[in-house]
């Protein structure tokens, strides 16, 4: 991942899409040895449109969140990251729960203390990722987000969930406090929101969960992919560099006191409007025009490798 980091944030320029590209990729631990039987296909990712959808896919084991999963995740996300294609990512999940959390046997005493750090070292790497990524990702909710799996709904950008969905972080009821999904839940929810979860484990409707802050929309089941999809496309109308720039800035200003946040974004607008596409929208907006997005860096490369 160290190596990974240093070309993250790196937004190469590139033309505009003439036509929607489809492709489909699915994820997996590498077998250990030739000969081997491949093991179960965790995770399923197409892309289309400039639209990637990644896919939990163990429903058997309620989406748990293993490492073999984690890895699984990871790899689907940083899959050609800098493609010109891409504009957006969806995370959902198969069956009726998005995911349970952590898989508890891989949490036992049988497992050597070196596995529970790798599972929650990685577990973190991926949820700080989903931050740092040029993208914005969209969690698409239908149905039960527990402990971790709660976590990387919080740990998304954007959040749309079907108003059966609920979310938890039950940890404490079988002696396990969620220590790590408190950061980005309690990053998300008021403290007295987040804290009355992690103490009682009890469970939040989506429509608390909208209230304070955890979900973008609320939509009935049947929506739930049109008015996802909406909102994916919409991001896919605007320019990506741009795109880019003002995520990557947010996270970054989100951290910093009130007058170190603004020293910085007042420079960060001007840098913005230094892009050919900060002038080529000011242009077509006075010209009563859609604008031709170049998708081009030109600058502010110093912003998207958080120097």
């Amino acid at each position: 991942m160290a190596a990974a980091s240093l070309w993250l944030w790196r937004v190469k320029p590139f033309r505009i899409l003439r036509c929607p590209i489809a492709s489909g990729f699915s994820s997996q631990v590498p077998p250990a040895g030739a000969g081997q039987p491949q093991l179960e296909k965790l995770t399923r990712s197409q892309q289309q449109g400039g639209i990637r959808n990644i896919i939990l896919n163990n429903p058997r084991k309620r989406n748990a969140l293993s490492l073999a999963m984690l890895k699984s995740l990871r790899h689907d996300l940083l899959h050609d990251i800098e493609s010109k294609e891409l504009r957006v990512i969806i995370i959902s999940a198969e069956g009726p729960v998005f995911s349970a959390g952590h898989d508890l046997k891989e949490l036992t005493s049988e497992e050597e203390t070196e596995h529970h750090v790798e599972v929650f070292t990685t577990c973190a790497e991926v949820m700080t990722l989903l931050q740092k990524l040029p993208v914005p990702v969209i969690a698409k909710v239908n149905g039960l987000a527990t402990a971790a799996g709660c976590q990387l709904v919080a740990s998304c950008d954007l959040a749309v969930a079907s108003e059966k969905s609920k979310f938890a972080t039950p940890g404490v009821n079988v002696g396990l406090f969620c220590s790590t999904p408190a950061v980005a839940v309690g990053r998300s929810l008021p403290r007295k929101v987040a804290l009355e979860m992690l103490f009682t484990g009890e469970p939040i409707s989506a429509h608390d969960a909208l209230l304070h802050g955890l979900l973008s929309k609320v939509v009935p089941e049947e929506k739930l992919e049109e008015e996802t999809m909406k909102m994916a496309r919409k991001i896919c109308e605007t320019s990506r560099s741009v795109v880019a720039l003002g995520k990557a800035v947010f996270y970054k200003q989100m951290a910093q006191d009130l007058t170190e946040a603004y020293r910085m974004t007042s420079q960060v607008m001007v840098d913005n409007l230094a892009l050919k596409d900060g002038q080529e929208g000011i242009e077509a907006f006075i010209q009563k025009r859609k604008p031709v997005w170049l998708h081009t860096e030109n600058g502010t490369s110093q912003w998207l490798q958080g120097k």
